[in-house]
């Protein structure tokens, strides 16, 4: 049996724009429940327990029970709008769940014996190519994670859909192959070292002659004075 996440709510009157504006003045995040061939409920939830439940990993695949009064409706929740400064939720989408039908969901993957995988302790790299998977599952038979065992594994083996355990009676929307959730990579070669950003390279340059000085010209360009004429001979 699936764990459901209790939250209660408020329920709102009214729809649209001006509405959901006076729900969040008011300090609540407006919220509609849809789905299930029924109509639209709208809910008004306390924003301390959206941040609650965003925190936590995997939001978009747990189950919720959302309560308002007496009543109880099964969803997931499919989207939640941000404010583009301030980040805070300003809007929250559940989908209701109709009984004995499946739902489209990821289910993450927990990796388990890291530390006595040959592969890792002879220095390769766990590449994770996929972090959840995609399935579709009766609501109430959603696991809360799937299980991948690396105990084995050395250098270039892979993790795939058939050696996960959690999978039982669960079909995953890629059907039409045994797909890889991670691999061993080999480990990376050790990288050159790298200068400092805006430092300029030092090269050794050939010692260089110096070229003989010229005399500088006179001040004011005038040509340089002649010798003196010799002094004629005394008779």
């Amino acid at each position: 049996m699936a764990n459901y996440t209790t939250i209660e709510a408020e329920a709102r009157a009214r729809a649209g724009k001006g509405a959901a504006r006076a729900t969040r003045r008011g300090g609540k995040v407006p919220a509609v429940i849809y789905g299930a061939h029924l109509s639209p409920e709208l809910i008004a939830l306390d924003p301390r327990l959206v941040y609650r439940e965003l925190h936590h990993s995997g939001w978009r695949s747990r189950l919720f029970e959302v309560k308002v009064g007496e009543a109880a409706t099964r969803v997931l929740i499919r989207d939640v709008q941000f404010h583009p400064v301030t980040d805070q939720p300003v809007h929250v989408d559940f989908q209701r769940l109709a009984p004995g039908e499946k739902i489209r969901v990821a289910v993450g993957v927990v990796f388990h014996n890291e530390g006595t995988s040959p592969g890792l302790k002879r220095g390769g790299v766990l590449n994770v190519v996929r972090h959840s998977v995609e399935c579709l599952v009766d609501p109430d038979h959603v696991p809360p994670h799937f299980d991948a065992d690396l105990g084995a594994l050395d250098i270039n083996d892979t993790v795939r859909w058939s050696a996960l355990t959690g999978t039982e009676g669960i079909r995953p929307s890629i059907g039409d192959r045994d797909f890889v959730i991670a691999t061993i990579a080999p480990p990376t070669k050790g990288a050159e070292p790298v200068a400092e950003a805006g430092a300029t390279p030092v090269v050794a340059a050939a010692p260089v002659k110096a070229a003989p000085a010229k005399a500088a010209p006179a001040k004011g360009g005038a040509a340089p004075a002649k010798a003196p004429a010799k002094a004629p001979a005394k008779k």
